[in-house]
């Protein structure tokens, strides 16, 4: 493959490559080492940094013996981790085997399919989670551990996380948990409490960079620039953003604010209509996490009295001239009223242009003095 040809973004299961958390690495083979692993690990930070892609190189080191291995004494009476972190070569049996999806000592968990609107739930359901307490008390099919992986936590819905409890205050033995979530806070304290937390920070810009060059070699500097910006650390935002059309998006999105408090109505209306278009919903994804990015960092100026630094200039000066417009806690009571009808687009199956146009008059609204 020529360095200018585009590489597709591997799963999370099927990804051999971390960066950034070394440090993160170290902590769970150090884990191991000791002989003292918990049984329920939080890995937390913020979307795309690599959470689920830590979850499923520990599940792997585990299921490919990495845990019985630990136990035998080190040069000075202990184990000590590979140099390699938790890295397993993409050629092993038990990488391909956890990438297809059919390794029997692995269950991943995350939203099921309905099939009455053809598309993924919304939430994470009893039924997603009801056959983990026997899954895992089964022995071990290669006498390992039994290992179970759930991307998102936060998706779970009540029913759905107080089963998960249930198995994580009477955990089997030789049996970890891997919780990865973007919004921990979201989870019962109940289960936060029982879980270890692994907290991963955003990547530098430069390792955003490094790996948009890789995936996506086609994208100009310019372009390049504001996608790490607007990634904020996130290399899978970023991607997600280049596919979705997120900068087309975001421009066409600043022409809206720009305008605030008034509104070109004819042009949100044909904006609402493209993104109801899409049925799969990314269009109207990408534009509302925009949005909401977009009104975090109204909040932030509104509090500070100033934009922070690195904001395009054209976003600061829409930012500066709104904020002064109402109080911090004005902005935050739109921001929260907002941020509810973005998440409850979904999940109740609104009209995904009524919930824009809404969210858009709102915006004007408050930004009337």
């Amino acid at each position: 493959m020529s360095d200018e040809q585009e590489q597709a973004w591997p799963a999370p299961r099927e990804n051999p490559e971390l960066v950034g958390h070394d440090e993160a690495e170290a902590l769970l083979a150090g884990a191991v080492a000791s002989g003292r692993l918990a049984h329920g690990w939080l890995i937390t930070g913020p979307r795309g940094i690599g959470k689920a892609t830590l979850a499923f190189r520990f599940a792997r080191y585990l299921l490919a013996g990495g845990a019985a291995d630990a136990q035998a004494p080190g040069l000075f009476g202990a184990a000590e981790p590979a140099a390699s972190g938790l890295r397993l070569d993409p050629g092993h049996p038990v990488f391909r085997r956890v990438a297809s999806g059919g390794h029997a000592d692995l269950l991943t968990i995350e939203r099921g399919w309905d099939e009455k609107k053809k598309k993924r739930r919304s939430e994470i359901v009893i039924g997603d989670v009801r056959d983990i307490g026997q899954f895992l008390h089964l022995t071990p099919a290669e006498g390992g551990w039994r290992t179970v992986v759930i991307d998102c936590a936060e998706d779970m819905n009540r029913n759905a996380a107080n089963a998960v409890l249930k198995v994580l205050e009477e955990p089997p033995r030789r049996s970890v948990l891997l919780l990865v979530s973007h919004a921990p806070g979201r989870l019962l304290p109940t289960i936060r409490s029982r879980c270890r937390r692994l907290a991963l920070k955003p990547l530098a810009d430069a390792q955003v960079r490094a790996l948009l060059a890789r995936y996506r070699p086609d994208l100009d500097p310019a372009d390049q620039a504001l996608l790490i910006w607007l990634a904020q650390g996130s290399i899978g935002r970023a991607l997600e953003l280049a596919e979705e059309d997120g900068l087309e998006l975001y421009r066409e999105l600043g022409t809206q604010l720009s305008r605030l408090p008034d509104l070109d109505v004819p042009a949100l209306h044909d904006f609402a209509d493209r993104l109801a278009r899409d049925r799969e919903g990314n269009s109207f994804r990408t534009a509302a996490d925009l949005l909401e990015g977009w009104m975090a960092r109204l909040l932030r100026t509104a509090s500070l009295g100033r934009p922070d630094p690195g904001i395009p200039p054209e976003e600061a000066q829409i930012l500066s001239r709104l904020a002064g417009a109402r109080g911090l806690d004005q902005w935050l009571a739109l921001w929260e009223k907002v941020t509810r009808l973005i998440a409850g687009a979904e999940q109740a199956d609104l009209d995904l242009k009524q919930v824009w146009i809404g969210a858009m008059l709102a915006l004007a609204g408050q930004g009337r003095r």
